[in-house]
């Protein structure tokens, strides 16, 4: 982590920090952490209601002598394509996977995930998932199960006839729409309740409320995510230039 890892004080700061309700940028500014750091280290170590700093801070005591122990072991680093830096890839992965677990997701289909999006080809096959995880093949059949289930991945049968689970441009416009198609059976559920309820009783308007305000918040992600649509098919390149239009530079063709 940049500046060194964090101190038992500094570990303590932030556990008064969720305290006190305070964002984490809010609590990385005053340790002078990037928020990231904070970010992770609350996210591996029980979340922001369970965060203990003693537990933490031996908890990390524990991983740092099980990371010697396995790097005294090894005999050469992962090697890495397009030259990249084997360390520095592996702290990425690392907070790519934190930011999802803070989303939403569960920790290991959050790490199935960062294998799959940090991949070049965006595919891997379960046992190649599992190696590189260092898991059991089990924890990947029920993270893919739940990656699956909102829309997150989806599988192929290659020329081998082995099942691989891809993430792809197109996935994310499919998870959107299935997150809006979500809420349209809570609104249709919370409408439900104003009829059982009884229309005038503030029970039923709350509900309305709330199925009134799902059903806009539906329909404009729906109508959001099918404008911009063409943003995930689109070259690299092709946005760069966009942003670029009031520009006088020549375009880069690189």
């Amino acid at each position: 982590m940049p500046g060194g890892r964090l101190t038992q004080q500094e570990r303590r700061q932030i556990a008064l920090g969720l305290a006190d309700s305070l964002p984490y940028a809010e609590i990385a500014r005053r340790l002078g952490r990037p928020t990231s750091t904070v970010t992770r280290e609350v996210m591996r170590n029980g979340g922001p209601t369970a965060y203990r700093a003693d537990l933490a801070h031996r908890a990390t005591e524990r991983r740092a002598h099980r990371r010697g122990a396995a790097s005294a072991r090894e005999t050469q680093p992962v090697a890495q394509p397009h030259g990249r830096d084997a360390e520095a890839v592996a702290e990425y992965e690392e907070t790519l996977t934190t930011v999802l677990m803070a989303s939403g997701l569960p920790k290991m289909p959050a790490r199935v995930l960062t294998c799959l999006f940090t991949s070049d080809a965006g595919s891997l096959t379960a046992s190649r998932l599992a190696q590189r995880l260092q898991v059991s093949p089990a924890s990947i059949s029920k993270a893919i199960a739940y990656l699956e289930s909102q829309s997150l991945v989806r599988r192929e049968r290659d020329e081998r006839r082995r099942d691989r689970y891809i993430v792809d441009d197109e996935l994310f416009y499919q998870a959107t729409i299935a997150s809006a198609r979500a809420n349209d059976q809570l609104v249709e559920t919370a409408r439900q309740g104003v009829a059982v309820l009884g229309a005038h009783t503030p029970a039923a308007h709350r509900l309305e409320n709330i199925a009134r305000f799902l059903d806009f918040i539906s329909e404009s992600i729906t109508r959001a995510a099918e404008q911009a649509r063409e943003v995930l098919h689109t070259a690299r390149d092709t946005g760069r230039d966009r942003s670029r239009d009031t520009a006088t530079a020549p375009h880069d063709t690189a």
